[in-house]
Formats: structure tokens, C-alpha cells, sequence
């Protein structure tokens, strides 16, 4: 057997093993696409570092519980320092003393960073997947990057022609979710499946994945509820929890409200946005699923004081919500700080409920961006990872 031919059939035998270090519920989804992606052409590749629950279930083996990176803002990290430089600590020297064939950092870049960059320079294979928000603000931290990483990532094209202007390796992939998220979805069939009434007006609630989130935005939300059922009486609402936790924070927020038509769930984000008629919801990464799902949105963000005060003065974008980014004009409601109050949701929610010629204009925008976006960004990630170690 030719040399050729032996290392043809190599991907099927040969083991690799890949470092990814997740620290959000957004980029659990990214890396099990990735593991799934990498593991048809590879069966035995094995992979560990810090990942989610849709990793685990593929066989990711985790040294902390990815829950312990979700924090927020610029002040908050700093009450957790000790513990997140403690975590990161360790996982650098378990991949400097066990060098993987690649390390992935997935989003979370101001822990992945610094984690990519000392692995990079111990002549380990290092790539950030998912863009920071660089081109909006810190723009400096092209440098870091440019120094850290052998391969960014991204998911949106704006992001990928700011990496070739300063001359790092990127690759656009697209996004798993526009590749997952059929270009139509049935309400009634989602509505069905989580044994909701097929008929009436439905708003999902959805005030973020992160406990500082849901503490900011979670009453306020609670309160445009009632604000919205006061002018609309027939109207619903069902509110996904992302895990136990969220679940029992926003149970004790809603028994200090009045009786709302609301139905809490687990998990099960997608279904609801998908059953709703439009979506209110914290900015984030699930902006782009209901774009995907063709919902109307209104998106909010309340930071602690001090955490905005030092943002705002630091951001270049004119907008912080994926739809508005990627269309680069304001396509959806934006509400930020004290812009954030039951009336002023409420009113945008109202004419989503009452304007049929409104809400087709933003489902036709959606199409077309839907369609922008679909890549097939899993597979065509782990080539680029596979190509820079040389396996693919």
C-alpha cells in the first residue's frame, strides 16, 4: 500500500485531541455543531477542556461547569476574579503539560484570550471562534488578538472583512443556527408541542440566559406584561428558563407580580420564539434565532451603572442587536438603560400585535438575511481548523 494511500485512510483511525473552552450557553451550541462536524471526519478525536450540556452529550469531557464563566459586564467579573484567573489558571498549564492538536476558544474572549495566546506561544495551534465585538469597541484589542490566535472564526461577514483590514487569518463560516432554522416554521406546530393554545395572540418573554441578566431585566419584563394585558386582555405569554437556576430566580420574580396568562417552561427557547407572535427579549445571541424564525422583536439591555457608564463611552457601533448589525440600519426596536420601561416595550409589542403591514416588512427582511447567513458554518469551521493543523 502506497504512503498515499495509507494516510487517505488515516481520518478514520487516527485520534486527535482538541482543546475548546465554551463559556456560554450560545457557544455550547457552536461547539457541539463543531465536535459533530469534526467527529464524521474524524471518530475518535477526543475533546475536553470547558464545555456545555450539548457538548457533554457528545462525549466533551469537562473539567469546570461551564456555568461558572457566565458572568457579566465590566464590574461584575471582578467579584469572581479569584475564581475565573484560578480556572483559567489551570487549564493552561493542563494544555501547556497535555498540548492538544488545537486549542478553541468559542466566544467568551476576554477569558479565551489570554488562554489562546500563552497556548500560541508554546507552539500550540490556537483559534478563536466567534468574533469579539471589536469593530464596535476596544478596537485595540486587534493587537491581542492578531498576537493570540493562528485563525479567527466568524459568523457574520461584516466581522470577517474587518480581520482581513488588519491583516489576520479569518475565515466567514456563517451560522449553525441559519443552517438549522428552516427558512419557515410552523406556530401551530410549535405551539402544539409545548401544549399551548393553538389560537390567540402569544408574546414570548425571554430577559437573558445569565443570572445578572434576569435580575436587571426580568421585573421590568414581568411589568410589560401586565402593561401589554391591561390594553390587550387576550393576550399570553410563555417565558423559556435556560437552566434550573434562571427557572427558580424567575419564579421568585414573578410571585412579586400580579397573576399573569403565563406559561413558564424548560429550555425549549426556540419552540417558544418560534410559537410566539413576536419576542421580547435581552440582546444576545438569540436576537439572531427569532430573525432566523422570521419574529418580530423588540430588544432590550440594562447593565449595573457603573458597567454602562464605562461601555458607552468605549462603543463605535450605532447598534448592539444582531438583526440591526447585520442589515446595518435599525430594522428592530432597540431599548438600552432607562430606555427600558414597561410602557415604552409595551407600546412597541402593541403595534407588532395590531400591524400586519409592519411586521411583514421586518419577515421579508429577515428572509434575506436568513439566506446571507446560510453556510453550512459547522462543517465549513472544522475545515478551516482541520486545514490549519493540516488534517483536513
Amino acid at each position: 500500500m502506497s504512503a498515499d494511500s495509507t494516510s487517505a485512510n488515516l481520518p478514520a483511525t487516527e485520534s486527535l485531541r482538541i482543546g475548546i473552552v465554551v463559556g456560554e450557553a450560545s457557544g455550547d451550541i457552536l461547539g457541539a455543531g463543531l465536535m459533530q462536524a469534526i467527529q464524521r471526519r474524524y471518530p475518535n478525536a477526543r475533546f475536553e477542556g470547558i464545555g456545555g450540556e450539548r457538548m457533554l452529550k457528545l462525549g466533551f469531557k469537562s473539567f469546570f461547569p461551564q456555568e461558572r464563566l457566565a458572568v457579566m459586564g465590566l464590574v461584575e467579573p471582578l467579584k469572581r476574579l479569584p475564581e475565573l484567573l484560578r480556572i483559567r489558571k489551570t487549564l493552561i498549564n493542563h494544555f501547556i503539560d497535555n498540548p492538544p492538536d488545537v486549542f478553541i476558544g468559542i466566544d467568551s474572549p476576554d477569558f479565551n484570550l489570554t488562554i489562546e495566546g500563552k497556548l500560541k506561544a508554546a507552539g500550540i495551534p490556537a483559534v478563536h471562534y466567534v468574533s469579539p465585538s471589536v469593530w464596535a469597541w476596544r478596537q485595540k484589542r486587534i493587537v491581542k488578538i492578531a498576537n493570540s490566535v493562528d485563525l479567527m472564526l466568524t459568523l457574520l461577514p461584516f466581522e470577517a472583512k474587518f480581520y482581513e483590514e488588519h491583516q489576520v487569518p479569518v475565515t466567514f463560516v456563517g451560522h449553525p443556527l441559519a443552517d438549522d432554522i428552516p427558512l419557515d416554521t410552523d406556530k401551530a406546530e410549535a405551539r402544539k408541542s409545548l401544549g399551548l393554545p393553538e389560537q390567540g395572540k402569544l408574546i414570548a418573554l425571554m430577559p437573558g440566559s445569565r443570572g445578572g441578566e434576569v435580575k436587571l431585566l426580568g421585573p421590568v419584563f414581568w411589568q410589560t406584561a401586565q402593561w401589554l394585558q391591561a390594553k390587550y386582555p387576550e393576550v399570553k405569554f410563555v417565558v423559556p428558563a435556560a437552566n434550573a437556576q434562571r427557572r427558580q430566580q424567575i419564579e421568585t420574580q414573578l410571585a412579586e407580580q400580579g397573576e399573569l396568562p403565563l406559561t413558564l417552561i424548560d429550555g425549549q427557547s426556540h419552540e417558544a420564539m418560534a410559537a410566539a407572535d413576536a419576542v421580547l427579549m435581552a440582546s444576545g445571541t438569540t436576537t439572531l434565532e427569532a430573525m432566523l424564525l422570521k419574529r418580530p422583536m423588540v430588544v432590550a439591555y440594562k447593565l449595573a451603572a457603573l458597567s454602562f457608564a464605562i461601555i458607552s463611552r468605549m462603543v463605535k457601533s450605532k447598534y448592539f442587536s444582531l438583526p440591526n448589525l447585520l442589515a446595518d440600519k435599525p430594522l428592530v426596536p432597540e431599548l438600552l438603560q432607562k430606555q427600558v420601561t414597561p410602557q415604552a416595550l409595551g407600546e412597541t409589542l402593541l403595534g407588532y400585535l395590531q400591524n400586519n403591514e409592519q411586521t411583514q416588512q421586518m419577515t421579508d427582511a429577515f428572509y434575506e438575511l436568513h439566506q446571507q447567513l446560510r453556510c453550512d458554518a459547522s462543517d465549513k469551521a472544522a475545515q478551516a481548523v482541520l486545514a490549519l493543523i493540516g488534517k483536513e
